[in-house]
């Protein structure tokens, strides 16, 4: 099956487009990625490769591993752009996150969401972790004028984690970690019919994450056909259980 990833030209999440590309081709489906400009090549945020300060906060080293593998790929060399793509060719549609200031082009486009709306009116399996989630709660249907997820059950990047990661780094880095004045989760609640029951923050965590092989921290909220996740330390679970989504719409 093939599953349409869009992102931004730079500063997307390692871990949150490197593990679930791969956990997905691992089990034999086409991760098409998608950047506004078609043969746009794109490049992670540098600072989560390298260490977000004095070469600690980045990425894990397995899932820059991953990333180096991606990297290397056709799919990465040779993206299709969002305006271009058909929708209706792709069986899947992952969002990624990630919040350094190139993210903007990605969160903040008329263009994407407009082919959001489209691939969601398919009612296929859609996936989105972290900032990715901004991305269906700005975007309205066209048939109802409601937004995406009013009656869904979401969860998304926490305000605690916003907050912890702004106030640890902000002495050097300023914004870094403040992708917009509103936190995320406040976006997000906002974009909910309930915000009190649809809502999902899951267990309190800082710096403990989700691997390979444990998933003992990591958490995701699956409601129908959509999944969503709250950070990289949930990338793998997120990953296995959408390829379980995928599968199942094969089986169905």
């Amino acid at each position: 099956m093939r599953v349409w990833m869009p992102v931004p030209d730079r500063d997307f999440d390692v871990t949150e487009v490197a593990v679930p590309w791969h956990v997905l081709t691992l089990a034999g489906h086409e991760v098409v990625l998608a950047t506004e400009r078609p043969g746009t090549r794109p490049a992670a945020d540098p600072r989560l490769l390298d260490g977000v300060v004095f070469g600690r906060l980045g990425a894990a080293a397995e899932a820059k591993d991953r990333y180096e593998q991606l990297t290397r790929s056709a799919a990465f060399g040779h993206p299709v752009g969002w305006a271009d793509t058909d929708v209706t060719e792709f069986d899947g549609l992952l969002l990624p996150g990630g919040h350094a200031p190139g993210m903007r082009q990605y969160l903040d486009s008329a263009v994407l969401r407009e082919q959001v709306a489209r691939f969601w009116a398919l009612e296929r399996p859609v996936g989105a972790i972290c900032h990715g989630v901004l991305v269906l709660a700005r975007t309205q249907d066209p048939a109802t004028g409601r937004g995406l997820l009013a009656d869904r059950r979401t969860t998304c990047l926490p305000k605690y984690m916003e907050r912890s990661a702004y106030w640890t780094t902000a002495w050097r880095l300023g914004r870094y970690y403040r992708t917009y004045p509103a936190y995320v989760e406040d976006e997000v609640r906002g974009a909910l019919a309930d915000p009190a029951t649809q809502f999902e923050r899951g267990p309190r965590v800082l710096t403990q994450r989700g691997t390979e092989d444990d998933d003992t921290h990591a958490f995701v909220v699956e409601d129908g056909r959509y999944l969503s996740a709250r950070w990289p330390g949930d990338a793998y679970l997120f990953a296995r259980r959408y390829l379980a989504l995928l599968e199942r719409r094969t089986a169905g």
